[in-house]
């Protein structure tokens, strides 16, 4: 079955970029000329998916504006024949059908995911968390290769990478099976270990592709730290009965929750913009030193 759906959930509450974010919410702050949740968005639709679903929190509708036509802003482009930007600013409301869900509780990424469960149905669907802001310039967008190899092994697919045994404790590391050139098959998933119990260096990213089964699999999860129900605690439930596979994806993953993560991405996308060759010129005059 095709994979038709994409959930991404935006309503936590980006306490690392306050004050910042005390407003609006952290998918909306900026990389380069476009909100981080863009990024993904448009990642989504380039990878085949028609219907966006965002999770968001109750009572903030930034997102909701960004994503809806704007016709005053489109007749003061037009009367200034600003045509560029006018075709820029409608191609936002031009990705497809983009529904909202309201998450009235911050209960984790497994509740976020939960609430999308009516909108979804019975059907396969991509997860994209926006935070992870995924570059792949010429090639295939991360959430395509995720589908591609869905389709392929006929079970969920979850984006993974190989990262430094030193910082396996910031990521959820899966525990290879069997691995075949990209594709692993996970036996299972450890949440943050330390490098010494470390299963591998294969880290989960955030990008999936899931079976509708996660759906029941979630409504049994229990809370885990903080109270929360953790996605990872649902898909290790869901090895369990089906097999779950980890994708080593081709391209550059940037952390843009964190706030050095966030300069980075910046500076990744500023070097493939239009302003690249003058973006460089400045770079390169600036005094580094200590």
């Amino acid at each position: 079955m095709r994979v038709r759906k994409a959930v991404l959930p935006a309503a936590g509450f980006g306490t690392r970029f306050l004050p910042a974010t005390k407003a609006i919410p952290k998918e909306m702050m900026p990389l380069v000329d476009r909100p981080i949740i863009q990024y993904a968005v448009e990642e989504a639709a380039a990878s085949g998916i028609d219907q966006i679903i965002i999770v968001i929190a109750s009572g903030r509708s930034a997102i909701e504006d960004h994503f809806d036509s704007n016709a005053s802003l489109e007749r003061w482009l037009e009367d200034r024949g600003d045509i560029e930007m006018l075709r820029t600013i409608r191609r936002i409301s031009e990705f497809g059908t983009v529904a909202f869900v309201h998450q009235r509780e911050q209960l984790g990424l497994g509740h976020a995911v939960l609430m999308a469960k009516d909108l979804v149905g019975e059907e396969p669907f991509a997860v994209l968390l926006s935070d992870d802001v995924m570059l792949n310039p010429g090639g295939e967008p991360v959430t395509k290769q995720l589908i591609d190899a869905h389709l392929a092994h006929r079970g969920s697919v979850v984006a993974v990478q190989r990262v430094d045994r030193r910082e396996v404790s910031r990521y959820g590391i899966l525990e290879p099976l069997r691995e075949e050139g990209r594709v692993v098959e996970i036996r299972n998933l450890v949440e943050k270990p330390s490098v010494d119990d470390a299963p591998s260096d294969l880290a989960v990213l955030g990008r999936y592709v899931l079976t509708p089964k996660i759906f029941d699999v979630l409504e049994q999860t229990n809370r885990g730290a903080g109270g929360e129900i953790q996605l990872t605690d649902a898909i290790r439930g869901l090895i369990r009965e089906q097999p779950v596979f980890g994708y080593q994806f081709e391209g550059i993953r940037h952390d843009a929750g964190t706030r050095l993560g966030w300069l980075k991405a910046n500076v990744a996308v500023a070097l493939e913009s239009d302003d690249a060759d003058e973006f460089r010129s400045y770079v390169r005059g600036l005094d580094l030193r200590d």
